[in-house]
């Protein structure tokens, strides 16, 4: 199948296809990313937390095309573990509060350049691991200076569907959006 044209295509400059289009690693912060960066708790302290499930399928979706995904959050959340377990993420690094640290320490397991990854943030601790990265990533509800820093800023907020916004963009620029959509547009049997 050919790959379809997303609506956001005619918003995406040929630079950032090119730089999406080597990229074999996005790693994605949580709070402000994957949820609408509130925290929540219950009159007995339990924290809360609100994921996306169109980000959901856009990570599985990334794995399936050969693009690893990492998850690095500056705090510690059995929900976030949960939902990252549930996903099959592998590589998770929570309580880390340099992501660009923690994102050279993964690299460095990997062997991969720079230039091969991705990092999505919305936040100043998550600025350095956007400028270290081959592909730096925000969200509109982002901080001002990060926003400036990414070379691109979804159009949805982080929360409601700015993963998986990136998600397309990564197959897109790869050619790989149409295998990862195809099993839901074959005819009826």
């Amino acid at each position: 199948m050919s790959d379809p044209i997303s609506p956001l295509t005619a918003n995406w400059p040929q630079e950032l296809l090119t730089k999406a289009a080597g990229i074999r690693l996005i790693a994605l912060d949580v709070d402000g990313i994957m949820s609408d960066g509130r925290l929540y708790f219950s009159a007995n302290g339990d924290e809360l937390k609100a994921f996306n499930i169109l980000d959901g399928l856009g990570m599985k979706q990334l794995m399936a095309a050969g693009i690893d995904v990492a998850v690095i959050t500056g705090r510690k959340s059995p929900l976030t573990e949960k939902r990252m377990r549930d996903l099959g993420i592998p590589h998770l690094m929570q309580g880390r509060e340099d992501k660009r640290i923690a994102l050279q320490e993964l690299l460095s397991t990997m062997d991969l350049p720079a230039e091969a990854i991705a990092y999505m943030g919305d936040d100043l601790p998550d600025l350095p691991a956007i400028r270290f990265a081959g592909l730096g990533l925000t969200v509109p509800n982002g901080y001002w200076l990060v926003r400036e820093h990414a070379d691109y800023c979804t159009q949805a907020a982080g929360g409601s569907g700015a993963v998986r916004e990136v998600s397309d963009l990564l197959l897109t620029a790869q050619g790989k959006l149409g295998t990862a959509l195809a099993t839901y547009l074959e005819p009826d049997a």
